[in-house]
């Protein structure tokens, strides 16, 4: 099982978020043999949804990307999530393409349309066009990241004659998997890189979490779902997943339970796990890092 490590934010200790913090713990990752550090991506929020359960501090995701990149040698560079209707495609392009080349080709972006309408006013983005806005901005990707002119006449984005050079480092372009739990998602996961959902108990949406309950059975008949609809496009899609036991060091969760659980993921279709850190402080989340590492290194 790969494992991705979300980087501490929710809840973290202010040295966490210092140039030496995310080095540390960065380049402590890379070493353990970790697949991929995650940053998020919140922009504009309200102090209203800071201060709220589902609230917590971010950085800007391609600067912290790009300072991961030089501060490490192997270790993937994940957005998880970039909220792609927030910015102007053209633009993400560029960016998210110059951080693939300077980490050397390191980087993958899962994606998503986002959900906080207050933030979307913030940026100017109107919020009930996201999904259109998604759709067109992942064509506009493609056709930046080939390195060849781009004629683009769509609703949201217009461009004739574009050309970005230099191109992404990845042959075909930088990796896209598509975040959320919705059918919509799953049908676009199947055209692109691959899916990144979130398991979510009645539980939990009971306590307005907004998302479909979904179990790690449903899950793997999704998984297939998609695999099916990808069938004979010669592409190697990547299942990333997220659930409660992302806090297992957090929690304390038994040992044998996030074994079980990374079990079932793995049968279930998943390849990829999100695990987040012990945030109180930056010794701690090396910690966890290590610990995690030597516990559940075969699983």
């Amino acid at each position: 099982m790969l494992i991705t490590v979300e980087y501490p934010v929710d809840g973290a200790a202010p040295e966490l978020l210092t140039p030496e913090g995310i080095s540390r713990v960065a380049r402590r990752a890379d070493d353990l043999g970790y697949d991929a550090i995650a940053f998020t991506e919140h922009p504009a929020p309200t102090k209203e949804w800071l201060e709220s359960r589902a609230g917590h501090e971010t950085l800007d995701v391609t600067t912290a990307l790009a300072f991961c990149a030089a501060v490490t040698q192997r270790i993937r560079l994940m957005t998880y999530l970039l909220v792609l209707p927030y910015h102007n495609a053209f633009l993400a392009a560029k960016a998210l393409g110059t951080v693939d080349r300077l980490s050397g080709g390191r980087l993958t972006v899962v994606a998503g349309t986002g959900y906080l309408p207050e933030e979307f006013e913030a940026l100017g983005v109107d919020f009930d066009t996201r999904n259109e806005r998604f759709d067109e901005a992942l064509e506009v990707l493609r056709g930046a990241w080939s390195g060849s002119p781009v004629d683009h006449a769509g609703v949201h984005f217009r461009g004739h004659g574009i050309v970005q050079r230099p191109a992404p480092v990845q042959a075909g372009g930088i990796p896209i998997l598509i975040g959320g739990n919705s059918a919509l998602a799953r049908r676009r996961a199947a055209r692109n890189a691959g899916w990144s959902p979130i398991l979510v108990t009645e539980q939990e949406v009971a306590r307005q979490i907004r998302m479909p309950v979904m179990t790690v059975e449903g899950l793997s008949e999704m998984i297939a779902e998609i695999r099916d609809q990808a069938a004979g496009s010669g592409t190697s899609l990547l299942v990333q997943v997220q659930s409660a036991h992302a806090y297992v060091l957090r929690r304390r969760l038994p040992t044998a339970d996030h074994r079980e659980h990374l079990a079932q993921l793995r049968g279930a279709g998943v390849d990829s796990f999100v695990l987040k850190l012990p945030a109180e402080s930056l010794d701690a989340a090396v910690q966890g890092l290590e610990e995690y590492a030597a516990t559940y290194r075969r699983y």
